[in-house]
């Protein structure tokens, strides 16, 4: 009898960490991954507010790591698939892939992992600006891009004001320090920056970037988004209307979640899941089909969460492939949605920051310390289970 193959949909933190865990866990001949995945390279799109901002914080290969070759000692059992998956064959246990070129192929499984993640709306309006991984392997091209835009405009509005939006802001004042003609406009469709976060950390950040020059702008939501070419018009829902050489969205997270039967998702389209991470179906649960990460309904989606999740997937996934009759793993979504348990720095640049630690908020220097001296990029390869 030959191997169980898993086929993983997405090559970020989620699915790679499964990966990594499977070909541990799984000795031997039993066990045989196939990642398929937009691009051949991990995008460490954690750093991407400090990559944006300031092209030379890092190289191009501390952010962007080959995949194969992290995964070459284990030969034959990792395959990697550069496509898009297109579409999933439930009964006949096949997803259908299409390359750059076109060219369509069927990928056979025994088990299917759904980790295909996010997107932002940065990559449908405004300024094309990946802060996630998207799309085929334009995706250095695309960052190289956004970084020539950014440094030759004068004036940005920044729709968002979630984690990336604030870390983004934070890193623009210090890469633009040298330019005292230059505005940056911060949008927040909330009354408090970061609401997913305390109200004191969300306070934080709007003193720290309003003392500095900052025009925060408090429960509006952008309406619309016009190019003019060399310059932006983005009008707000009260009747506002402001213009900038760039204007970069980084609100909304939309699941890549379009090759997924209608079935297995929400109506937002997220994936749904039990406890044991299998896709629930309108009427049943998928034994042989697993999701993980943010792709899935479940909230706080963050690389923190990801590293709690995935080890629940691959003991039940490992207890399925050797068919072992042991009770299977839960995931307390109830305490994963708990937000007084969320743990997240927020640098404001490379000097101060804020964010949660539990109940407890952050001192400045502590978050600059830990998180904005380097974005943790000196760790992105065992963060992804590359290394």
């Amino acid at each position: 009898m030959g191997p169980k193959t898993v086929v993983i949909i997405g090559g970020s933190f989620a699915g790679l960490k499964v990966a990594r865990g499977l070909l541990e866990e799984v000795q031997g001949d039993k066990l045989r991954v196939v990642v398929i995945n937009p691009s051949e390279k991990f995008y460490y799109c954690i750093a991407a507010p400090r990559i944006l901002a300031k092209p030379k914080a890092f190289r191009p290969d501390e952010y962007l790591i080959p995949i194969a070759k992290a995964f070459a000692h284990y030969g034959k059992r990792f395959q990697l698939i550069v496509g898009h998956a297109t579409g999933i064959d439930e009964p006949g246990h096949t997803v259908t892939v299409t390359s750059d070129q076109g060219e369509i192929s069927t990928v056979p499984f025994n088990y299917l992992v759904l980790a295909s993640g996010s997107s932002t709306k940065s990559t449908q309006e405004g300024v094309l600006v990946p802060y996630k991984p998207y799309g085929p392997n334009s995706l250095e091209p695309a960052i190289r891009s956004a970084q020539e835009a950014i440094a030759a405009a004068t004036s940005i509005i920044v729709g968002g004001a979630g984690p990336i939006g604030v870390e983004f802001v934070g890193e623009l004042l210090e890469a633009w320090s040298d330019r005292p003609k230059s505005s940056i406009t911060l949008i927040s469709a909330t009354h408090q920056l970061l609401p997913a976060l305390k109200a004191s950390a969300g306070n934080t950040a709007e003193k720290y970037l309003v003392s500095r020059g900052v025009k925060v702008i408090k429960g509006h939501k952008v309406t619309e988004v016009v190019n003019h070419g060399s310059s932006w018009t983005v009008n707000l829902s009260n009747g506002q209307s402001l213009t900038a050489d760039v204007y970069v969205s980084t609100a909304g997270l939309i699941p890549n979640s379009s090759y997924i039967p209608r079935d297995f998702l929400d109506e937002a389209g997220w994936v749904r899941i039990d406890s044991k991470f299998h896709v629930r179906s309108a009427n049943s649960i998928m034994p042989h089909i697993y999701a993980v990460g943010d792709i899935t309904t479940l909230p706080n989606r963050t690389a923190i969460k990801i590293n709690e999740q995935v080890p629940v997937l691959v003991k039940n996934l490992k207890a399925d492939i050797e068919g072992t009759s042991t009770a299977r793993a839960a995931y307390d979504v109830h305490a994963a949605a708990d937000r007084k348990k969320i743990l997240m720095f927020v640098p404001l640049g490379s000097r101060s920051g804020t964010g949660q630690m539990m109940g407890f908020v952050p001192w400045g220097w502590m978050v600059a310390k830990m998180k904005g001296k380097d974005f943790f990029v000196s760790k992105a390869a065992s963060m992804a289970g590359l290394a």
